[in-house]
This record gives C-alpha cells, structure tokens and sequence, in this order.
C-alpha cells in the first residue's frame, strides 16, 4: 500500500529547511497543526500525516490487530521516513503521538535527530507512587461511555480536554474532530492510548527530547511532565504559560517559539 495515500501525506514548508514531522492525537487530524504550520513554514519543511483511522488516511488500511496497540501507530511512521527517505527528522507528536514517536525513535534511530513531545503521558492510570491522573476506574468508565455513545462522549469531553470553557470555539472544534472520526476506530485507538503503559520506553529514547507540558491540563498534569522529563537521558522541560491539552491550538504562539526553538540546528 502507497504510504503517502495510507497515511494521507502532506509536504509544506520552506524547501531544504530542518524538516519536522508533525502527528496528531487521539480524535484529531493533521488539521489541528494549522495555526503551527502557518507560523514554522517561513523557516522549516513540515510532513503532516494522519494516522490510520483519522481524517482522511486511507479507510482501508485499517487493520484491527495492527491497532490494537500503539506499536503499529509507531510501525507507521517508521515506514513513513523510509518511503520518504527522510534524516535529521524532529518528530513532533501531540498527546498519544508523543509515545508513537518514542518508539518509532526506538526502532529507527538513525533517521531521527530530535522528538517533541507535546503534553505526553507515557501511562494515564495511575500506579502505585506514579501519577497519570486517572483510576483504572476512570478509564473503564471513559471506554464504557464511549461505546454506549461515542458522539455525547466528544460532546461531553471535548471542554474538559480543551480546558478554556471562555473560548467554546475551540471545544467546538476539537468535538468536530473526534465527529469526523469513525467511531469504531476511534474506540480501538482510545484503548491503544489509555491503556498503554510505555514508561518502560522512556529511558530507551535515543535522541535529544524536548518534553512540553501547561501550568493546567486535565488529561496529562505536570507531575507526568517532570516524570517523562526525569526518565528520558537527553531531555529537556518547557512548561508553557497555557491551558488544556492543545496548547498547539488554544495557544500556538508559545507553542511553535518552543518547538522552532528545540528543533533549530546548532
């Protein structure tokens, strides 16, 4: 299968500057990058991507094994450099995208030369003296409204992940994303994500990392922050003066400085 149609690839961007590759989370698309790229095209080469079962990737690529996990999100992006025969990639991931990238960095080390990690959790059930913000018992319930009613679970969860009840655009637009989204394969992602346990993963990074989290967030709180930032050996923390899960929508002005900041050449 075509990688480029699979994963719907775009190119943008100033030709020859650093090249980034920018992946989305859990019920978004490459869409929701906009007010990113329109502000990192002047000085780098940016892929958007979708992942398999969001926006417009290629419907049949679906495979229920392959996603049952995030090692086949992971699987993907790692086929996507090697079409492309990309180097010197910056991997920014958002959310879920941010573990994607750590694994596939993993996998192919020698085609990376940086990851962003955009307000990541490499484990969002709590565990013993770790904190990732939910109960099992959280969890359960958010997978078990979802399967009674994916379309009043977006309604419902789109303001507590937004984070800006005085701005209802941007929760509008995020539960227009998750809508877009079919809900039999956003069940099968959301159970990748929030069942995932990728601490292990962390300290097997093998590039420069910059870890970005807010001062306020309901799904990744700064303790997962300062704990990503403690278990990968290269790293570094930027919290942003910024509310919510997507600081690349609701604030992209600090957003793109602390991506074009890391990911500029030496």
């Amino acid at each position: 299968m075509d990688v480029c149609a699979r994963n719907n690839i775009k190119i943008v961007g100033r030709e020859g500057g650093p090249l980034l590759l920018l992946a989305h989370g859990f019920g978004c698309d490459q869409n929701l990058w906009r007010l990113i790229v329109d502000r990192l095209t002047p000085t780098f080469r940016i892929v958007l991507m979708d992942h398999v079962g969001s926006g417009a990737s290629d419907p049949q690529a679906w495979d229920d094994a392959k996603y049952a996990t995030l090692d086949g999100y992971a699987d993907d992006i790692v086929d996507i450099v090697r079409e492309l025969d990309l180097t010197d990639v910056v991997f920014v991931g958002h959310s879920v995208a941010s573990m994607i990238g750590a694994l596939a960095t993993i996998r192919e080390p020698a085609r990376f030369a940086k990851l962003v990690m955009v307000t990541p959790s490499p484990r969002y059930v709590d565990d013993a003296d770790y904190h990732g913000g939910f109960s099992r018992e959280d969890i359960d319930e958010l997978l078990e409204s979802m399967d009674l009613n994916y379309l009043g679970w977006s309604q419902a969860m789109a303001p507590v992940i937004m984070g800006h009840p005085e701005r209802p655009e941007l929760s509008d637009e995020l539960e227009a994303s998750f809508c877009r989204t079919d809900p039999d394969r956003a069940r099968a992602f959301a159970r990748a994500t929030f069942l995932s346990d990728n601490r292990a993963d962390l300290p097997r990074i093998p590039v420069p990392t910059l870890i970005v989290d807010c001062t306020e967030d309901a799904i990744a709180p700064r303790s997962v922050g300062r704990y990503v930032h403690t278990h990968v050996p290269d790293s570094r923390l930027v919290t942003l003066n910024a509310t919510g899960h997507c600081p690349h929508v609701s604030d992209p002005d600090v957003t793109a400085e602390a991506i074009a900041e890391f990911a500029a050449p030496a």
